[in-house]
This record gives structure tokens, sequence and C-alpha cells, in this order.
């Protein structure tokens, strides 16, 4: 099982369900995008207060990135948490429609079904 976590563009793994990632599921500290061990992170937050903060659109794009690599990966199983709906403060109702179309091996958090 792939866990599926929120990350912030600096790949910093320090906090929630990123820092879970890291410390059983192989999430690299530095790489804010795609597989890492037995997790797959999608960017949802930016941790500099002088950059503009990440958006639904450029969440929206990690997500497709994500649903075609699970399209392309149907011998792995992926776990959805709650992305971007924790420290990055976006609600289930902004980040569940993008998942729309999952393919079966795309297992969502009840937030978002």
């Amino acid at each position: 099982m792939i866990f599926v976590f929120g990350s912030n563009r600096q790949g910093r793994h320090g906090a929630g369900a990123a820092l879970e990632a890291h410390k059983s599921y192989g999430a690299v500290y530095g790489q804010a995008e795609g597989l890492q061990g037995n997790s797959y992170a999608i960017i949802t937050k930016e941790l500099r207060p002088h950059e503009k903060a990440v958006s639904l659109p450029e969440i929206y794009g990690g997500v497709i990135r994500f649903l075609v690599f699970a399209r392309e990966h149907q011998e792995l199983e992926f776990q959805v948490t709650p992305i971007g709906c924790g420290l990055a403060g976006f609600k289930p109702y902004h980040i569940a429609p993008m998942f729309f179309g999952a393919t079966e091996n795309v297992h969502l958090p009840e937030e978002f079904k």
C-alpha cells in the first residue's frame, strides 16, 4: 500500500501526514512530489511566508499527475490521506472533486467520499 500525502514545495516532511510518510513510509526529505519509498507526495503547501501560497489549480495539477501514475501502476494500491485539509487549510469540498475518475487502486479517505 502506497501512502499518499500532502507535501510542501520544499519537501520538508516535518508535520502531519508528511511526517508520518517520512517516519514510516520512506518519504525522502527534500523531495516535494512523487513516489518515495512506499509513499507518494502531492504538493499542497508553501512554507516560506514571502512566497505565493499553493493554489487549488496547482494542487489539481499534482493530483492529475498522481492519477496518471496510479493508472499506469495498477499493480500498486494507493491510500490517499485528506491531502490539503490539515496544515494547508483547504476543505474536503475543495480537494475531493479533483479525484473524480480515480482508478480502483486509489482508495480515498472518508472525507473525500
